[in-house]
């Protein structure tokens, strides 16, 4: 059975897991992050067969998500890295796997730990608003109609829901953040 796209749809969420719903996309992904970049080294670890590592490897670089890097000319050899649009994945990896470890973790802990560089601590990835660093939660967050927006497939419903929202909850950006006074 063909999977339907998410691309065409006026969400952020549906287009993004138009590429990354797939578990083993989120693997190859969590695995290039760390260090590990060669066909045959990403193969063995996640015992996947290799036309379907192929296949998305092949996607991942078509998105622009990863690259492929030559580190042998002879025979030719090229690995995979990261692109900055592959980089920026990594916080939302963290954010699931804190959830997975909560969630999901065994008896003796979490399978992995995050050592932050700038402070040497063991970190737990929070999502926190880039204002006030306050943590969001469902509970401490609305969301809002967008310009990009609309009611159509795969929001039909979400769509009115946003916009009947957006008619009357949304402050002008000049009340929610007023300007300083003018120098006297």
């Amino acid at each position: 059975m063909a999977r339907t796209p998410l691309s065409g749809v006026a969400c952020s969420i549906a287009r993004a897991t138009d590429l990354f719903g797939d578990a083993w996309t989120a693997l190859i992904m969590r695995d290039v992050l760390v260090g590990i970049r060669r066909f045959d080294d990403l193969a063995e670890d996640l015992g996947l067969s290799r036309k379907t590592l192929a296949a998305r490897l092949a996607r991942l670089v078509e998105e622009g998500v990863l690259a492929r890097e030559r580190y042998q000319a002879s025979p030719p050899r090229e690995e995979y890295v990261a692109t900055e649009k592959g980089r920026e994945l990594y916080p939302v990896l963290l954010a699931l796997m804190a959830w997975g470890d909560k969630w999901y973790g065994e008896p003796a802990g979490p399978p992995a730990l995050i050592r932050h560089h700038a402070c040497g601590h063991l970190a737990t990835p929070v999502v926190a608003c880039d204002s006030c660093r306050e943590p969001l939660t469902v509970a401490g967050t609305t969301q809002l109609p967008g310009p990009g927006g609309r009611v159509g497939p795969g929001t039909r419903l979400l769509g009115r829901l946003l916009t009947a929202r957006g008619e009357g909850d949304r402050e002008p950006a000049a009340a929610a953040d007023p300007a300083p006074p003018a120098p006297r």
